[in-house]
């Protein structure tokens, strides 16, 4: 019976005013868009939550989300399995070449005794991001004593944070990192089938990661940053919910702190605290 079940539930079909239904939900809940187009993507993706609550059929589950049991049990899975998270090592290197380069120089000149420098990557996915960014921090503090540095990474996907928390890669998300680097900061698993690597413990050190929804009212972080990535997330918002999710940030980054958007995403005509300093790269008034 049981697999009768499961074959009904892989078979499980999205109907139109369902997707509605959802997507709607979704929005509200995240701010994350789900056109029409995507109807196939959220139907094969939430038919792993019916597997798992053994549900036959989305009617059915519609009625478990909206449920108060469902509110409090339900959302935060669903909303894992809709987040896309795509991210890597080292992703517009210009970014971390503006930070190496210009940006930590001049914190240091601004700042007669060198402190920490502290450091959000919003929308953190499974690390990449953030590892990437205590990469070019720890060799930076190499080269300047006193300096310091601490790193948050955050995202609405619990199950892409412990990814991220565990810091294991497979190799060949770590090919585009210099043999070098990846001597240095990356432990190599003994596993030769299944090839990975684990990042090292001084660089977990100076990471914390935690969940934080964008459509929060307010983002409860409790430091100031001096450094904000937020990239190739606003993406999946509409113009609106872009500017207020930016307005939320820039609450918390400190003035000329910078801010970090991804290539294709822009501030252009949005009422937010930042002044251009290169394309994507900005300065909080």
């Amino acid at each position: 019976m049981l697999n009768t079940n499961l074959n009904e539930i892989f078979k499980a079909q999205l109907t139109h005013d369902e997707f509605d239904k959802l997507s709607k939900f979704i929005y509200k809940e995240s701010g994350i868009k789900m056109p029409p187009v995507k109807k196939v993507m959220l139907q094969s993706r939430l038919q792993k939550r019916l597997r798992h609550l053994n549900i036959l059929n989305f009617k059915d589950y519609i009625d478990y989300v909206f449920s108060k049991d469902g509110l409090n049990d339900e959302l935060i899975h669903m909303l894992d399995v809709v987040s896309t998270n795509k991210t890597d090592f080292f992703r517009e290197p210009v970014h971390f070449d503006f930070l190496s380069k210009e940006a930590l120089p001049q914190f240091i000149l601004d700042n007669n005794n060198p402190k920490t420098i502290k450091v959000w990557s919003a929308g953190c996915s499974s690390g990449e991001e953030p590892y990437t960014l205590a990469i070019v921090l720890e060799d930076f503090a190499e080269k300047n004593p006193g300096f310091d540095y601490s790193i948050v990474g955050t995202d609405i996907s619990t199950d892409i944070l412990q990814k991220a928390v565990d810091a294991v890669y497979k190799d060949d998300r770590v090919q585009v990192i210099p043999i070098e680097t990846k001597r240095k900061y990356f432990l190599r698993s003994k596993d030769r089938v299944n090839s990975t690597v684990k990042v090292a413990p001084n660089l977990r050190r100076k990471v914390r990661f935690g969940r934080l929804n964008f459509m929060d009212s307010y983002y409860d972080v409790p430091e100031m940053f001096d450094v904000v990535f937020c990239r190739n997330v606003l993406i999946y918002f509409d113009r609106e919910t872009q500017e207020k999710v930016i307005q939320k940030l820039c609450a918390k980054l400190k003035p000329n702190g910078y801010f970090f958007l991804g290539h294709s995403e822009s501030i252009m005509n949005m009422d937010v605290p930042l002044k251009q300093v290169k394309p994507t790269i900005f300065r909080r008034i």
